[in-house]
């Protein structure tokens, strides 16, 4: 259910029963979603979440072409890299 600010203030223990009864109950500010009000047991399973995987969410998602752009340019640091450190076995002609 999404609530306005206001609404939500006036009728606060209502919008905590409704969490419990219906789940996720969204705030709005001037038609704009500005908060969630989740379960508590919900809360600490993301939080727990967020813990096993600290960097997810610090980078901004990429889109298919970045990502395949990160790829091509990391495999060809490895080939580069590879194809530079060979050395050639000396058989003693």
């Amino acid at each position: 259910m999404s609530w306005q600010v206001q609404e939500a203030k006036q009728r606060f223990s209502e919008v905590l029963r409704l969490v419990g009864s219906d789940g996720d109950q969204i705030v709005t500010r001037q038609g704009v979603e500005v908060a969630a009000i989740i379960d508590i047991n919900e809360y600490r399973r993301l939080k727990q979440a967020s813990r096993a995987a600290p960097y997810v969410g610090i980078f901004p998602p990429l889109g298919d072409d970045e990502i395949a752009d990160a790829l091509d340019a990391v495999a060809a640091q490895r080939h580069f890299a590879s194809a530079t450190s060979r050395t050639i076995p000396d058989f003693g002609d």
